[in-house]
């Protein structure tokens, strides 16, 4: 700013004032007009919001923090990031006025008189991250900017800051392979229907499901933009996909000398579905991993967390020789890397790490032992490789073996994530194990050689469900010490249904003990099975906890209906706890009707099939779990009713056969429209006589799949009484 002087020592002492309050008066205004408040306006409601007042105080200190001090008549949250602001608001929501915020709805109570507050919170952790791979297949596939921006929301409000997205990755791929001179039709042939993009990103398939409509690419790239533009606004770091090696098989055209190597994936899908990789010690992977970080960052601007899973579920063709397999490895590592680094020498590496313990050779022995993991990452500057150590609660509780930080000596002074996998494939029924959540991270925080730990996460394979485990997790992140489960529910109950009578300790002591006190990694029910009975000394399909310590938590549960009638939240929860009992009651009565089939008795499905309808009409009322809601975020995509339709079927499809006879109904929804349109006509069409082969029920399946429109349904007008009535019905049928 110039400025003109008088002689008059009061006007340059006016005209110092004056430029003092030019200067100030923005950057006050500027405080209120924060990303942060923009979620909250959002999320709470501007009238809420404005009870609150933001102070951001950005420095190069790590982690985050967040401050809430009450002062006079507004809160002020203090944060040294957006991401921590939004944070310290929903703290104080949650711990002060006893306020929850989630994908089944919100309880916000504010009450006229602000409680006093006067708390710092910094989180151990420099990244709170989320997302699997396959969340972009099971739950995320068709989403719009609008459903899009509400998660966004919801990522801020619980302080997460890493998520992990798709980032347009086929659109910039595509016009890679173009420029490597691959046909249109060669690159069609090559990547999948949307809703199987995370297996088609990890080379576990080509082109199934495709190919994909012309317009597709123009409007995931839009997308991305809306999606990166808002995570930027927000502090956020985002992980985006790379290059991994993978290729069209007609590669090979214009580089016939390249070795090409053909995958095997155990989805049974058609072998012309297997993909294809580049060794990545070659010099076209490097150039190709270069080539699409340049293209994705003309786009998009610059990254700086790039995902390549090279050897996600799959052996590495090392020699026979340890010390000359050792050394390729090296070169695999440093080759993957430097495929980044020549695009972007300040880009981290990210692989995930979830494989490593568990993946064995056709010998049954540990494939990545840690010599061999070692050498793999032995290349790659410390600061320039991020593990994500994805699947703690497998290690202690599934495989019962050493979690992976103990195992590879805390991932050799590499960043690493301490992550859990709480959800495969999407599944609904309540699972897993609360203690293990809110207890076992501290020990990773705690290892002292735990060396470069900068984040905590989750990375479920679908989500909007367990929505208990989520808001627990999410807790997690900001603590340094262990939560006390007991008084947390308490809270937690108290937040979402606005009170804790003495029934509901009992429910969810009972619950502890049967349904979140054990850890299935597939959940779920027979009835989501085709109808065929498994050959004897073969153990039956249903995996859903089924317990009398469950029965009685869903009656401890629903006798505190009276008292929290009022609360939508309770409704919800009471809907899936009946839903689930009644499946595993009906359950059971198809087992009985399968072996009375087998014997030749006469056997009927009609009592079964309506508590089915029952429960697909009690679903109704639910939020989330519906069939229609998934169809119409797919069919949004098409521009045209043929494009619609294909959309359609690419989304029922995830849902239903998937790929093939070993991952049909892997995802097991159970949702309104899916029961009543899906799995209760494969068991009465089987019953008649229609669906009695394979074969038969296959084309059945497909057809279904491939036919557009999901039948109507009414809600009940009173689901929580229908639920209370019909649960005491069966109450008596599991013992």
């Amino acid at each position: 700013m110039k400025l003109i002087l008088g002689n008059n020592g009061s006007t340059l002492v006016l005209i110092t004032l004056l430029g003092i309050l030019s200067c100030t008066a923005p950057k006050e205004k500027e405080r209120e007009n924060l990303p942060a408040r923009d979620v909250l306006e959002r999320t709470i409601g501007k009238e809420n919001t404005n009870h609150f007042k933001f102070q951001l105080e950005e420095n190069d200190t790590i982690p985050d923090w967040f401050s809430s001090q009450k002062k006079e008549d507004k809160i002020l949250i203090k944060g040294n990031s957006q991401i921590a602001l939004c944070r310290g608001v929903y703290d104080y929501l949650k711990s002060e006025c006893k306020s929850i915020y989630s994908w089944s709805g919100s309880k916000i109570n504010i009450p006229a008189e602000l409680p006093s507050v006067n708390k710092k919170v910094e989180s151990p952790y420099q990244y709170r991250y989320y997302f699997n791979v396959v969340t972009h297949g099971y739950t995320t596939a068709y989403w719009d900017w609008k459903r899009w921006e509400k998660e966004i929301d919801w990522m801020a409000i619980h302080g997460i800051n890493m998520p992990l997205i798709g980032g347009a990755h086929e659109a910039i791929l595509s016009r890679v392979f173009q420029k490597l001179g691959l046909t249109k039709s060669e690159i069609d042939q090559y990547f999948s229907g949307p809703a199987h993009f995370p297996w088609n990103r990890m080379g576990n398939l080509n082109g199934w499901d495709g190919p994909l409509p012309d317009s597709y690419f123009q409007k995931q790239v839009q997308l991305t933009h809306q999606m990166l533009d808002r995570m930027k606004e927000l502090g956020m770091s985002p992980i985006i996909h790379a290059f991994a090696g993978f290729v069209p098989k007609d590669i090979t055209r214009i580089y016939p000398d390249i070795e090409v190597r053909e995958l095997g994936w155990g989805g049974g899908l058609p072998l012309e579905n297997n993909a294809f990789i580049l060794s990545p010690d070659s010099d076209l992977f490097i150039e190709i991993g270069t080539l699409y970080i340049q293209e994705w960052e003309k786009e998009f601007g610059k990254g700086e967390y790039y995902l390549a899973d090279s050897f996600n579920e799959m052996d590495a063709p090392l020699s026979e020789d340890p010390e000359v397999a050792l050394t390729e490895l090296s070169g695999y590592g440093a080759s993957v890397y430097k495929s980044i680094k020549e695009a972007n020498p300040d880009a981290t590496w990210v692989m995930q790490g979830w494989t490593f313990p568990y993946h064995k050779d056709e010998n049954g022995k540990l494939f990545w032992t840690p010599e061999r993991l070692g050498a793999l990452v032995s290349k790659v500057p410390d600061d320039k490789l991020l593990i994500l150590d994805l699947a703690n609660e497998y290690n202690h509780v599934f495989w019962e073996i050493d979690p992976s930080w103990k195992m590879y000596d805390g991932f050799f002074g590499k960043k690493w994530i301490y992550s859990f996998i709480p959800n495969m494939g999407g599944k609904v029924p309540l699972n897993g194990k609360l203690d293990v959540y809110a207890s076992i991270p501290i020990e990773a925080l705690q290892y002292e050689n735990k060396k470069n730990l900068v984040g905590f996460g989750f990375a479920p394979e679908g989500i909007e469900n367990n929505e208990i485990i989520y808001e627990l997790l999410s807790d997690v992140a900001w603590r340094k010490e262990k939560i006390d489960l007991d008084s947390w529910i308490v809270e937690y109950n108290i937040q979402r249904y606005g009170a804790f009578p003495e029934g509901m300790k009992k429910a969810f002591d009972l619950l502890n003990e049967s349904a979140f006190g054990t850890f299935t990694d597939h959940p779920m029910h027979r009835y989501q099975f085709r109808p065929y009975k498994k050959p004897e000394g073969v153990e039956d399909h249903a995996t859903v906890h089924r317990s009398v310590k469950f029965k009685e938590a869903v009656g401890a549960f629903l006798d505190n209906a009276s008292e929290l009638k009022n609360s939508e939240l309770y409704t919800v929860d009471a809907i899936e706890m009946v839903v689930q009992y009644l499946g595993l009651v009906a359950d059971q009565q198809l087992l009985d009707f399968l072996d009375a089939k087998e014997e030749g008795e006469p056997v009927t499905l009609e009592e079964t099939m309506q508590i089915l309808l029952t429960m697909d009409r009690l679903l109704a009322s639910h939020p989330n779990h519906n069939l229609q809601k998934w169809v119409d975020y797919a069919r949004k995509w098409g521009d045209n009713p043929n494009e619609k339709d294909y959309y359609e079927s690419n989304a029922k499809r995830l849902l239903t056969t998937w790929g093939g006879d070993p991952v049909n109904d892997y995802s097991g929804r159970v949702w309104t429209g899916l029961i009543r349109d899906y799995y209760v006509p494969r068991w009465v069409n089987y019953h008649q006589g229609d669906g009695q082969s394979k074969e038969d029920m296959r084309q059945w399946e497909e057809q279904w799949i491939t036919t557009p429109g999901v039948s109507q349904i009414i809600p009940f007008d009173d689901p929580l009484a229908v639920s209370l009535e019909i649960f005491n019905k069966y109450k008596n049928n599991i013992d």
